[in-house]
């Protein structure tokens, strides 16, 4: 079923915004346009939201959009400056999770829409897992190497899908460099990216596009799901 929507979520002020965000992140100045914020990225990404929860049960019951403005698929705009020298207040892009149920229980892999002025993506996996997630994967890979083939080695899959993040120079310990998929078992995390333009993000069939996304990319998620004993 293609999801008609009759107008756009997203407009080009979304983009705008964002743009003006990056030259002026402070608290002051994002207090003084927080209207502009909530009216053309908050509320229009709940909606994309809100919108992706029918295609997503059909793709995996265990996957959730949750459009609630807090707590939900959609990410803060504050950063977490904690521990980092940029102490700039906001991020400069906008985010949202489609996740697993037992999320935010266990490292779980998930479906992912970012925004972007120039770099809008959409991804689908596990980034950077912890050691021993990491290694469930591996072992996992080296016991059922065929069915990790068939989920990313696929023609279709390859043009559309750039696996993201970073890998190790050598082969991990404990696993043998010759392996035939020593690139794989040499990634740090198993997450797959496709761009999407500015004009897709603001057109009323982004729903539509993201539910292909992520039947494409529904393989790989199984697959990590599989190995790290969670159901889809």
């Amino acid at each position: 079923r293609v999801l008609r929507m009759t107008t756009p979520c997203f407009t080009p002020a979304a983009f705008t915004f964002l743009r003006a965000l990056a030259r002026h992140n402070d608290r002051n100045w994002f207090a003084a346009n927080k209207s502009r914020y909530d009216e053309h990225v908050r509320q229009p990404f709940l909606s994309v939201i809100a919108a992706m929860d029918a295609p997503l049960a059909k793709i995996s019951p265990h996957y959730r959009a949750d459009p609630r403005k807090v707590g939900g698929s959609l990410f803060r705009i504050q950063r977490d400056t904690r521990f980092s020298n940029d102490k700039s207040p906001y991020k400069t892009w906008s985010g949202a999770r489609f996740f697993h149920e037992r999320g935010r229980d266990v490292e779980a892999p998930s479906f992912y829409l970012h925004m972007q002025p120039g770099g809008c993506f959409v991804g689908a996996g596990l980034w950077h897992p912890e050691p021993p997630t990491l290694r469930r994967i591996r072992d996992f890979i080296v016991d059922n190497p065929t069915a990790w083939t068939v989920a990313t080695r696929a023609p279709a899959f390859v043009r559309r899908y750039d696996f993201a993040g970073e890998s190790l120079a050598r082969a991990p310990r404990g696993y043998d460099p010759a392996h035939p998929l020593i690139g794989d078992l040499k990634r740090k995390g198993f997450s797959v990216v496709a761009p999407l333009d500015d004009a897709e993000m603001c057109s009323p069939r982004l729903p539509n596009l993201l539910a292909s996304h992520f039947k494409a990319t529904a393989p790989l998620v199984d697959y990590l799901c599989a190995a790290l004993d969670l159901p889809f």
